[in-house]
């Protein structure tokens, strides 16, 4: 047996109809772990060698929700969503925390592989070892709370008839997509509990190409055998009590990043990252705390930080908008990135992006762009429908509505930053794509680098990213001569947990052990399985398509935006150094293994045991 893991994977033909188990060789699974990792391999066994012509959005996409060796044991629960990204048309790993990754594991299930189309609305329920279609046209077009209360209540019913010996069922975990996926968005996410989201790579809109409006899982068994059982308690005990005495993370979360962000590190995005300071002190974490939250511990599954708050706004103008904290990301991307610097105003534009079930960050970063748009004059009322004004939460939230249900000048901007920008530009005969603030169709963290203060922010953490602009998933080098960042990011991803509470090097490799009963260490998955992962990733990224290829090195660069200088703050006229970006960009490139131009090498991709990936990748060399 395979400790750690629940032994199958439910594969589920939208098109057919049919769903079987499936399960995977022991080897596979050590090699590439779980979440991103075998997600990384499913898709290139599958997709691989027709890559450049799968179009992400069409049947033929594979949609994968994958958990992990360690979720369950390790505190807190998280789930990897990936597939063809119709933002990069690479891999992205996109994960989200809450209930329904330990459902999952309970009913049996390490994964669900999505194939197909559905000829009408669907949602996937699972309770343990039955899983069936059922139609989900009842919920079609409801937004995010309407669509967990009306499942929640129509499973719960029916569990209730169906083992009247139970008694009250708990809520069963859900994910789901809002208008925004259904109609194809590419900066939807996949929603749970109705503010998380798995935002980057666009999977909400994969989930609304399939017809898929949620699956639905309940598990009542108990989690798979683990190699030493004491040993995993132990660590557990070890891990809860050290994530208990993070008194800042518990009481604020990342929200606490609003304010100084901006006026420590001079790293926030502000009006379409135009400024990157502030000294906006009613946007600090203190003012959410006192105005909007009405519940200060919410979390995910056992997870001792319970860094998300529930913020609500009771008095005036934003009555009746509810979101989490916002984070400090969505605090960021929809509050000071678009010139709101009201925690109302905040709370209340995050409300309809969650409703709407569009990422925060790819959301955000639209409204941004579009916001600088017509400030230069580019975009006009008569375009918009309105007067899109910085700081306008009304507006910004109309807007999303427009967005998500690709209205007017909404169904440009339902493409994303960078698709939206070539469209734009056509139209309006000017090049725009100046002002989109994005790397290889993904938007950018809302994490700067010209300052120089966000230390783990280097010039080419975004543009050598396998995962394009996710801040969680960085490149960097250590002493530039060893890759970081981005490899502790792929195991996290893999086993799959929280990277604010993951487990540290000094408990890492013993808590897999653990569970698994394998030996690995730092350095085997830094030169191998991790090293594995990227290659396949940045494999993917470069051979893109149908729509957009990505040419490197020219295409692996920073937004214009980071060239120029910062026109305000106490780092006033700083700006990343192109020269010496581009020679950082060059020791990257060598220390992973790939060639000038970025390409991966034959030789390295020989030594990860991938030939089949080089075989591929010779057209593009």
């Amino acid at each position: 047996m395979t400790y750690g893991y629940a032994g199958k994977f439910l594969e589920t033909d939208l098109s057919s109809g049919k769903l079987r188990d499936i399960s995977m060789d022991e080897e596979v699974l050590r090699q590439y772990f779980g979440g991103r990792g075998l997600g990384v391999k499913i898709l290139w066994d599958q997709l691989g060698e027709r890559w450049e012509s799968v179009d992400p959005l069409g049947p033929e996409n594979i949609l994968l929700v994958l958990i992990g060796p360690l979720t369950g044991y390790y505190p807190g629960g998280r789930v990897c969503i990936t597939g063809k990204s119709p933002q990069s048309n690479g891999i992205i790993g996109s994960t989200v925390g809450g209930d329904f990754p330990v459902e999952l594991k309970c009913a049996g299930y390490d994964g669900v592989i999505v194939k197909g189309r559905a000829s009408i609305p669907v949602y996937l329920f699972i309770k343990d070892d039955e899983a069936e279609l059922r139609d989900a046209q009842q919920v079609w077009g409801k937004d995010g709370k309407q669509t967990v209360r009306l499942l929640t209540k129509e499973v719960r019913e029916g569990l209730r008839r169906k083992y009247p010996l139970h008694g009250e069922w708990r809520e069963p975990g859900i994910l789901y997509i809002g208008p925004a996926g259904e109609n194809k968005a590419r900066p939807a996410a996949v929603m749970q509990k109705w503010t998380r989201a798995a935002g980057y790579g666009g999977y909400g809109a994969v989930m609304g190409s399939k017809n898929l409006k949620a699956i639905v899982v309940k598990g009542t068994g108990p989690l798979p055998e683990v190699k030493n059982i004491e040993k995993v308690k132990t660590l557990m005990n070890i891990e809860t009590k050290r994530l208990l005495t993070r008194d800042g993370s518990r009481r604020w979360g990342t929200g606490a990043g609003g304010y100084e962000t901006g006026a420590g590190t001079s790293s926030e995005p502000v009006r379409n990252w135009q400024e990157e300071w502030h000294d906006e002190r009613d946007f600090g974490v203190d003012k959410f705390e006192r105005r909007v939250w009405v519940k200060r511990y919410w979390g995910c599954y056992w997870c001792p930080l319970t860094c998300l708050k529930v913020s609500a706004v009771r008095t005036g103008p934003f009555k009746g908008a509810i979101t989490d904290n916002p984070d400090y990301e969505n605090q960021a991307y929809a509050g000071t990135n678009l010139g709101i610097f009201q925690p109302e105003g905040n709370v209340y534009v995050m409300s309809a992006i969650d409703d709407l079930g569009l990422c925060g960050i790819q959301g955000g970063n639209v409204l941004g762009f579009a916001a600088e748009l017509y400030q230069r004059g580019i975009l006009t009322k008569e375009d918009l429908g309105m007067e899109l004004n910085w700081g306008d939460a009304k507006a910004f939230a109309a807007l999303v509505h427009i967005i998500a249900r690709r209205e007017g000048i909404g169904d440009v901007l339902a493409e994303g930053t960078y698709r939206a920008a070539l469209k734009i530009s056509k139209m309006k005969g000017v090049d725009v794509t100046k002002y989109a603030v994005q790397e290889k169709g993904v938007a950018i963290g809302a994490h700067g680098m010209r300052s120089g203060l966000e230390g783990w922010i280097q010039p080419i953490a975004y543009a050598c990213s396998v995962q394009a602009g996710d801040h969680t998933s960085v490149a960097s080098l250590v002493k530039e001569e060893e890759v970081g960042g981005e490899l502790g990011m792929a195991f996290l991803d893999s086993a799959v947990t929280c990277s604010m509470n993951g487990p540290g090097e000094a408990v890492r490799w013993t808590f897999v052990e653990a569970v698994t009963g394998w030996n690995i260490t730092t350095e085997e998955w830094n030169s191998t399985t991790g090293r594995r992962i990227l290659h396949i990733q940045r494999a993917a990224l470069l051979l893109g398509g149908p729509d957009i290829k990505w040419s490197t090195p020219t295409d692996d660069d920073n937004p214009l935006r980071f060239y120029e200088p910062l026109p305000s703050g106490p780092k006033k006229g700083q700006a990343t150094d192109r020269v010496k970006f581009e020679e950082l960009r060059q020791k990257y490139y060598k220390a992973i293994g790939w060639d000038e131009r970025g390409i991966p090498k034959s030789d390295i991709l020989a030594q990860l045991g991938l030939e089949d990936v080089d075989r591929v990748l010779a057209k593009i060399r």
